[in-house]
């Protein structure tokens, strides 16, 4: 029996984009005689024709399976859906507007039968992105990097192929804040990533905004690393003993040289830096409330409405979809 390889594709508002997309996996799958594929396209709260594209591309060929989502749930949700749902010994995570070119998955493939269990697409350089955008994602990495104490490299995107037990690891993380880039670092295994100079759109608009992509990357950090709360203290400490050293050389020149009038402007610039650090430090600890607050609500990660040439979860019927408890923990419940 073949090897079956899943790939798991989040689609939002790609209509231009969903037939070549079909096209270019079917070569990659006739290429590939020695494995089995299915592809499992997450219509993702799509405002245009996606998810008619997506439903005539399972008629003409029944390898690509649909699952749609109430809502949009952003591309960590959509790959959590889909990963739920799938049942390859391997499964690759791919965007929908074919910047994550397919033709990679062969490369991929080749590095996971050496033995590889996370293959990873290395972005050498951006083609077709705006300054802005390539400066967000060099800073985020720089800045991740640092906080994560190096688990998650530089240029690494959501493209990779996972083996099914690093795949079935993260499915059992029940995270609300979920950004998959950290929890496939977090979890471990056989690593290794593969150079690839990332292509434009081929069609529509991305979705990808600086102010979106700014929140992702500030959850993405906070929820994988405790630096940000660590440096609060620290500065905490800095600004005591620098607050302990002006008092005592203001103290020396009082009995030395007295104490003069002016110095009002001084005072109140002081006043003011120190509460724009006092809230800066709020606004730190604030978002880290924020990620507690939605891990304590228990909601789903995802909410499908409607599956096409997908069978349902085992335990599906007996929880809230997006869930990963497994069946004997449901089972086990009054």
């Amino acid at each position: 029996m073949k090897p079956l390889i899943s790939i798991v594709i989040p689609c939002y508002n790609e209509e231009a984009n969903v037939d070549e997309l079909g096209r270019r996996l079917g070569d990659v799958f006739d290429a590939e005689s020695d494995y089995d594929f299915e592809a499992i396209l997450v219509e993702n709260g799509s405002l245009d024709a996606t998810w008619d594209r997506a439903l005539a591309l399972h008629e003409r060929d029944p390898r690509f399976k649909v699952l749609q989502l109430a809502r949009n749930f952003r591309m960590d949700g959509g790959l959590t859906a889909g990963l739920q749902y799938a049942e390859g010994d391997a499964a690759v995570l791919m965007a929908g507007d074919l910047q994550d070119p397919p033709e990679l998955i062969r490369e991929f493939l080749r590095k996971w039968e050496e033995g590889f269990e996370i293959v990873y697409q290395i972005v050498s350089e951006r083609q077709g992105t705006g300054p802005i955008r390539t400066m967000n994602s060099k800073l985020f990495y720089k800045v991740a990097g640092f906080l994560t104490d190096g688990r998650i490299p530089p240029n690494v995107s959501d493209f990779r192929l996972v083996d099914r037990k690093v795949y079935e690891t993260v499915n059992g993380m029940d995270e609300r804040n979920r950004f998959l880039r950290g929890l496939f670092a977090w979890v471990g295994f056989k690593s290794t990533g593969i150079e690839h100079v990332r292509p434009p759109r081929t069609g529509g608009v991305s979705g990808a905004h600086t102010f979106g992509v700014i929140d992702l990357a500030l959850k993405g950090i906070f929820a994988h690393s405790y630096k940000p709360l660590k440096v609060i203290s620290l500065f905490g400490v800095f600004l005591s003993v620098l607050s302990f050293l002006a008092i005592l050389g203001l103290t020396i020149r009082a009995f030395t040289t007295g104490v003069p009038f002016d110095g009002f402007g001084t005072i109140v610039g002081l006043f003011l830096l120190l509460f724009g650090f006092l809230f800066t430090m709020l606004g730190i600890v604030s978002e880290y409330v924020g990620l507690i607050y939605e891990e304590v609500k228990q909601r789903p990660n995802y909410v499908v409405r409607e599956r096409i040439g997908l069978g349902e979860l085992p335990y599906e019927a007996t929880r809230p979809v997006g869930r990963a408890y497994s069946t004997t923990s449901q089972q086990s419940q009054p």
